[in-house]
């Protein structure tokens, strides 16, 4: 589908990096273990965020047309002091703006270097936007505040993730993908809270030849329905099918066996 105007992403970027910074500085416990991610802090999701907002600072700034090393970045480790919301908070808040300030100047189709095939400045504006909705999402949840995605956000997450779920089943950069069914069953996902000009409906396809995917309403082995952020986040495996408001009508397992083998990691 068509992606979000390249403006688009550079506010939504914008946002997203002052939500995370309103969990930091919301008095929530740093050292909290988040849900989603259990292997990290609240302070290391932001870390881990922040560092990633800051690699591809470096990559437009300098058009880079390699990939670069994370330790040529100034500062990606965050403060020194940890455990400090408000040090954290400041190194945060300046990430974003540099971010921004780089993809406003740079423009949607300057050429960069990519990990998905596409090599412009509009891919890093899309991919941080979602990866910031995501770990927006993880933040929250580890500090038990309710959590929500504007609706054409929440769509293109989507459309995001399955173009690059067929881009790593595509280049067999993940051994999980390449092992999803090729039988021909197939997943709709249906919001149930949006308007019906946004389609917000897809359907996936294991073909054959691997996975396709496209929007609409139709008949598929297995349906995921609810609202959109609860559709978006348990197929990003950061809530369980069994959240309320959300339903699974028809092989669930096959819905469980895609959540588990399904990542671009």
């Amino acid at each position: 589908m068509t992606p979000l105007p390249y403006d688009r992403y550079c506010d939504e970027v914008a946002h997203q990096v002052g939500r995370l910074r309103s969990v930091v500085t919301s008095g929530a416990d740093l050292s909290a273990t988040v849900p989603t991610c259990p292997d990290w802090s609240l302070e290391q999701l932001v870390r881990h965020t922040g560092a990633a907002l800051r690699w591809t600072e470096f990559i437009v700034r300098t058009r880079a047309q390699e990939q670069a090393p994370i330790e040529k970045v100034p500062l990606y480790r965050g403060p020194e002091a940890e455990g400090d919301p408000a040090a954290l908070d400041a190194w945060l808040a300046e990430t974003g703006e540099m971010l921004v300030g780089a993809l406003r100047e740079a423009g949607p189709d300057t050429r960069v270097w990519g990990w998905a095939g596409v090599l412009d400045t509009r891919f890093w504006a899309r991919r941080m936007t979602h990866e910031l909705v995501v770990h927006g999402a993880d933040a929250a949840l580890a500090a038990k505040q309710p959590y929500e995605v504007a609706p054409e956000v929440a769509a293109d997450a989507l459309d995001e993730w399955l173009q690059l779920v067929e881009f790593v089943q595509r280049t067999g950069a993940h051994e999980a993908a390449r092992e999803l069914p090729r039988d021909g069953r197939s997943i709709h996902l249906h919001a149930t809270d949006t308007p019906g000009e946004l389609n917000a409906e897809w359907v996936v396809e294991l073909a054959e030849d691997g996975v396709r995917w496209r929007r609409g309403h139709e008949k598929a082995t297995v349906a995921l329905r609810g609202p959109l952020t609860d559709v978006l986040l348990a197929f990003y495996r950061r809530q369980p099918l069994d959240t309320p408001g959300l339903e699974v009508v028809g092989e669930r397992e096959l819905l469980e066996l895609w959540l588990e083998r399904v990542t671009f990691g």
